[in-house]
């Protein structure tokens, strides 16, 4: 990388991390705290969780189409004073229904795409895969920090001042965009309507949305049911949960560069991806039947080690495979299938915690994952464009 690349993929990670740090440290937490608000159920706590994805889902296109015409930065800046003012109302919520106003307002802050196509502006083909990886790690690392620091925060300050320093995060990521990152050159706009004709019939793209969705969906079903239980099972109170969180998120990020290598430089990309869907699926079917704490750090480690290295490599297929001048619009359908996916995972999480219990949901979630072997290898892995 140029320094002009390095400035931006740095610059861009950090305020993806910060924005995806405010919006996970309340993950590991909220299924075991939400309880405490007035007419909480398993139901609304689900929608809680991932009710944030609902209101990305739905504006993550919009975002990235508007990042087409007005340009990347712009829209970028208007995501995070909506993700900031949705963390404050969450902060002050005393009900769950406020709670769930709050949540869908930080999801309202679609920016995520429009991240991407700003990375893909910034950095040439070449080194594009390793910096979309990085962006990629940054969202992990975000995972690592927030299940780190979450419930130990949230034990000290409660939810409501987790929510505050999400809101304080969201302003300083504003700054840090505003003073760190280039100016991308100006393209000719594409019109909204080419724009997204062009991301929806790009059949190359249609595996990439729907693993994304299922990717999730699953995601956000574990923080549903995991918290619960550490808690039930394990006998874990809320704010010792990050003991368990941390030590497996920093084993799963270990193998995560020779993945990378072995998909990217040695070509087994497609191999690489098929084995972190199944590692990922077997390991939420395992914790069903976790009695100790080391074999749910084994099942967890092994989670998102498949989580991670899918995380990083699928927004850099998505940004090789579309079309230049419709870039942000494929980002946006890749980043509201992904969306979409953790608000599914959420809601049918809770359902189905309310009348099958926490293992219900894992094997739902691990059933689920599976499932996307089925058409993954659809993927046109070799035959990417790479403008």
């Amino acid at each position: 990388m140029n320094s002009l690349e390095r400035r931006a993929v740095g610059g861009l990670a950090l305020v993806y991390w910060l924005r995806m740090l405010g919006l996970f440290m309340v993950l590991p937490v909220l299924a075991a705290y939400a309880n405490d608000y007035t007419r909480a159920t398993p139901v609304l706590i689900g929608l809680a969780v991932g009710v944030y994805g609902l209101t990305q889902a739905v504006l993550q296109l919009p975002f990235g189409l508007a990042s087409d015409r007005v340009g990347r930065i712009p829209v970028i800046v208007f995501g995070l004073v909506v993700f900031l003012a949705g963390s404050l109302v969450a902060a002050s919520a005393q009900t769950i229904e406020w709670l769930i106003i709050g949540r869908a307002l930080q999801g309202a802050g679609a920016v995520a795409a429009a991240i991407n196509a700003l990375l893909a502006d910034l950095t040439r083909p070449s080194v594009r895969t390793t910096a979309m990886a990085i962006l990629g790690i940054s969202i992990g690392m975000a995972f690592l920090v927030a299940l780190m620091i979450g419930p130990v925060l949230t034990a000290w300050l409660g939810l409501e001042g987790v929510f505050r320093l999400a809101a304080v995060f969201a302003f300083v990521a504003i700054l840090l965009l505003l003073m760190l990152i280039p100016r991308p050159e100006r393209r000719e706009p594409t019109t909204l309507i080419s724009g997204l004709r062009a991301a929806l019939r790009d059949s190359s793209l249609h595996p990439l949305y729907a693993g994304i969705f299922v990717l999730h969906a699953a995601m956000s079903a574990v923080f549903v049911a995991v918290p619960v239980l550490l808690s039930r099972r394990l006998g874990m109170e809320a704010g010792d949960q990050w003991s368990v969180f941390a030590p497996a998120m920093l084993v799963s990020i270990l193998p995560l560069p020779i993945l990378i290598w072995l998909a990217e430089r040695r070509g087994h990309q497609a191999a690489v991806v098929l084995l972190c869907i199944a590692m990922a699926a077997v390991a939420l079917v395992g914790m069903t039947q976790v009695v100790a704490t080391g074999s749910m750090l084994f099942a967890l480690s092994l989670y998102f080690a498949g989580f991670n290295l899918l995380e990083a490599t699928m927004p850099s297929l998505v940004s090789q495979a579309a079309q230049i001048e419709a870039r942000g619009a494929a980002l946006g359908m890749y980043s509201t299938a992904q969306f979409l996916g953790a608000f599914t995972g959420g809601a049918a999480g809770g359902w189905i915690m309310s009348g099958w219990g926490m293992n219900g949901v894992l094997i739902a979630a691990g059933a689920l994952l599976a499932s996307w072997l089925l058409f993954a290898p659809r993927t046109p892995w070799r035959t990417l464009k790479t403008a």
